[in-house]
């Protein structure tokens, strides 16, 4: 097993076991491991950063004020899923899940990953619309490269259950819509760093918004994220992908870890915690 060494430390618990599965119709299904520990310092690094992606440290107390709520209150009954409220459990594993594949598309596979998508939820248990995790691949800011590229990546996971579910098929099934919501996708991320006075980082996004005048690579990809007792290889083995519109340029990728929906819990419990 090959273990990848990045600055956010638990990056680090991301674990290649080498193992490669093949789908129905021939493509590899690469097999991850996510192995986490429980470190009292990572953790509350990983809370911190994981806790940013729903409100910035600096802009919590001012959010906040309105309610008479602390710091952890506001999280807690505005911004985080529900921990036992249905759908919220669900909702938690999801976010949890697309967070994770952003840092593992960020810090692995080494795209450029704006992190915009959980900011501005109106409805803390909803699943925010459009693609999963974008991210993107430029070359050189100043000159246009055909190698520039642009992933699209979606995610879907299965904590808890007894009986294994085809959630690997499910991720490729809704990555077949992300070319008819691409546009709207990057036009969100473009508004939102606008918003954020990030000027320079919405302009680099127009890079991809007119593949016709200006050509670049587009990947897909579909994760499923299991709890180990319910990784099930010949369920995943049957995956179809013929039907997924850029079949040539998908990646596929199954991670599973031991307990994962404690560890979810335990994350929003630490990001409201310790704000």
């Amino acid at each position: 097993m090959e273990k990848v060494i990045k600055t956010l430390e638990h990056i680090n618990w991301f674990v290649n076991t080498g193992k490669k599965l093949t789908s129905f119709d021939g493509i590899t299904i690469e097999l991850w491991e996510y192995v986490y520990e429980k470190d009292e310092v990572i953790l509350s690094q990983w809370a911190k950063h994981f806790r940013n992606h729903y409100c910035l440290d600096d802009e919590i107390d001012y959010f906040r004020e309105g309610y008479g709520y602390s710091r952890a209150e506001y999280l807690n009954e505005i911004k985080f899923p529900d921990k036992s409220k249905t759908p919220g459990p669900s909702i938690r594993a999801g976010d949890f899940g697309e967070i994770l594949i952003a840092d593992f598309l960020e810090y692995v596979l080494e795209y450029w990953v704006p992190r915009t998508r959980y900011g501005d939820k109106t409805i803390r248990n909803e699943s925010t619309k459009g693609s999963d995790i974008i991210g993107f691949k430029i070359l050189d800011d100043k000159n246009d490269s055909a190698d520039d590229t642009l992933s699209i990546f979606e995610v879907k996971t299965q904590f808890s259950g007894k009986k294994p579910k085809a959630r690997l098929q499910d991720a490729i099934d809704d990555s077949t819509k992300d070319h008819l919501r691409k546009g709207e996708s990057l036009n969100a991320i473009k508004h939102r760093l606008y918003n954020k006075k990030m000027l320079h980082e919405a302009k680099r996004i127009e890079r991809f918004q007119n593949l016709e005048d200006r050509p670049y690579k587009e990947v897909n990809g579909a994760v499923a994220i299991f709890n180990t007792t319910l990784l099930d290889e010949t369920i995943i083995s049957e995956t179809k992908t013929a039907h997924h519109p850029n079949h040539k340029n998908l990646i596929l990728i199954v991670m599973h870890g031991e307990d994962l929906m404690s560890l979810v819990h335990e994350l929003y419990r630490r990001a409201a915690d310790e704000a």
